[in-house]
């Protein structure tokens, strides 16, 4: 299973810890302690990380360190992330979506406690010829 380590900047605030990533400009983090910051950290590794491979973006290569300059005052923290697995979830999450269907047919459905949501999933791979993905 393939495994990422990038480094974390933990600067203090009046309120808590932004976080930033030099090696991923734009992949940012807060939190209210050093706790928060760094659960909110690989939260935001992961998907950024996610972004920029489904964009097909080339992800740059870990910094073994950070330079006193670009780190005084604050924390550094590496944070592990597992792309894979990260990609999984979010393939297979849940999301919402609208559909209209007559009232009366609404109506007969639920009397029979109809699972709108695993008659569309089942329908859905059925009408696509497709398996679960994992």
């Amino acid at each position: 299973m393939r495994k990422l380590t990038y480094l974390a900047v933990l600067e203090p605030s009046a309120d808590g810890y932004s976080v930033y990533f030099p090696d991923l400009p734009g992949c940012i983090g807060y939190g209210k302690d050093i706790e928060a910051a760094q659960a909110d950290a690989r939260e935001s590794l992961e998907l950024h990380v996610y972004g920029m491979e489904r964009g097909g973006e080339v992800l740059p290569d870990p910094s073994l360190a950070i330079s006193p300059e670009d780190s005084d005052g604050c924390l550094v923290s590496p944070v592990t992330i597992f792309p894979d697995l990260v990609r999984n979830e979010m393939r297979n999450r849940r999301v919402k979506t609208n559909v209209t269907i007559p009232s009366w047919l609404k109506e007969l459905a639920e009397v029979n406690d109809v699972n709108y949501s695993r008659l569309l999933e089942v329908s859905l791979m059925e009408y696509l010829n497709v398996q679960p993905r994992n």
